[in-house]
């Protein structure tokens, strides 16, 4: 599945745009209650579900709820943010909407959602998980209902670990952890493979230690990286990084870590579990020969804190069917269907308590259990601008290469400072 991390979200939309947008087309829409059934349309992301998980999902939500059909359209992520931000500005928009969880925070902005914090009791919303239910929610009010969520594991080699004489059992924290990579980093091979700028898993050491990126006071942003908690994480984050030949000026795309892994010299990298099946492809022989563990702690029996990406859905505030669109999204994240979905997509379901349903799949598992420590990116809409710039990257090769780690800290979080705050 290709798994979107956070997509960003252009606030500004042309006229044409806005014209040109259309979630089922005018004559559709004037025919919909015929017969007394309601259609309700709804944009769901490409890989978000399989053709076959749709089609027995739409049957099954139309077997039990006969006064209303369903109607699907697949959404490309590459410009979704424009398309949706239309959408919301039209009279003629789809009724539930799947959004980047780190997207509704910018949606909501606008007005363009509904309200859905009166409907938290009957969506079980007191298991969410945190890193989809608080970028869910914007200004105290609840606009994004939990879909979906995948967030790092470690993916490991097993004949590494055991030549080694390591068992990934044993990483139950973050130090157990280093002193197992220090062991396998001998004889050319790499304890891990970290790239310089991966700064999702600084993220985590950060969360994991107390810190954020950025705190917010008095309706102001201010970036914390260089906060005794945020020097904390990047210092561990340094100590890891060093156990391996991960290039300190680039992230995990450059070049590709799963790539770099399926070489044969690589015992850990960092990622989705998907990546193992990027491994494999590009080498073959790898096959049953990799293991997942969660990210640890900093105390054992607590994984680590990772970042929770994922999706979110949402009603449209201009829906013509507000109230089909709930049972649809009622249907979408209730027990049976999220379980089906997780099984069927290797995702992480939407609360704590359905963990269990991915007990087999051993990646996915590994998720759930991180996921119960997920978190985001500060809930605002300026966090849109520090992405796009991403002084935390360039922190983060600084520290790497030398640099002086409160001084860097300090002027990252000044950029950070900057950016999240330019349009207030």
């Amino acid at each position: 599945m290709k798994y979107r991390l956070l997509a960003g979200v252009s606030a500004l939309v042309t006229a044409a745009a806005l014209s040109a947008c259309s979630s089922a087309g005018d004559s559709t829409r004037d025919a919909d209650q015929a017969g007394g059934v309601t259609t309700v349309d709804v944009w769901l992301m490409r890989d978000s579900v399989s053709a076959a998980f749709q089609e027995e999902f739409t049957k099954g939500f139309e077997a039990a709820h006969p006064d209303i059909d369903v109607r699907i359209q697949i959404q490309e992520w590459d410009g979704i943010g424009q398309k949706i931000t239309a959408a919301l500005a039209s009279n003629d928009a789809p009724d539930v909407i799947e959004a980047g969880n780190t997207q509704v925070a910018q949606f909501a902005e606008s007005g363009g959602l509904t309200d859905l914090s009166d409907k938290k009791d009957e969506l079980n919303g007191d298991a969410w998980l945190k890193g989809l239910a608080e970028p869910g929610s914007y200004d105290g009010k609840q606009y994004g209902i939990p879909y979906y969520a995948a967030n790092r594991v470690v993916i490991y080699r097993k004949d590494l670990f055991e030549k080694a004489g390591v068992d990934a059992a044993g990483i139950t924290t973050r130090e157990r952890w280093i002193e197992a990579t220090t062991k396998l980093n001998k004889g050319g091979t790499q304890g891990i493979y970290l790239p310089g700028q991966l700064w999702y898993a600084l993220a985590g050491f950060v969360w994991d230690e107390g810190g954020d990126l950025a705190t917010e006071s008095g309706g102001k942003w201010k970036g914390a990286l260089d906060t005794p908690e945020a020097l904390r994480g990047m210092d561990f984050y340094a100590r890891l990084q060093a156990l391996g030949k991960g290039p300190k000026d680039s992230d995990e795309d450059d070049p590709p870590q799963a790539e770099v892994m399926a070489q044969g010299q690589v015992a850990q990298v960092i990622s989705t579990p998907g990546g193992a099946n990027v491994v494999i492809e590009n080498n073959p022989a790898l096959k049953g020969k990799l293991g997942f563990f969660p990210v640890p702690g900093k105390t054992a029996g607590t994984p680590g804190a990772v970042f929770t990406g994922g999706s979110d859905l949402v009603v449209p505030a201009a829906a013509g069917h507000p109230e089909a669109a709930v049972t649809f999204i009622r249907e979408l994240t209730g027990d049976a269907w999220q379980k089906k979905l997780a099984v069927a997509m290797s995702y992480v379901p939407n609360r704590t308590t359905l963990a269990s349903a991915v007990a087999g799949d051993p990646g996915a598992s590994a998720m759930a259990v991180g996921a119960a420590n997920g978190h985001a990116t500060p809930n605002t809409p300026g966090w849109a601008a520090v992405e796009a710039e991403n002084p935390v990257k360039d922190y983060m090769t600084a520290v790497l290469t030398g640099g002086e780690a409160a001084k860097e800290a300090a002027k990252a979080s000044a950029d950070i400072t900057r950016a999240m705050n330019a349009g207030s």
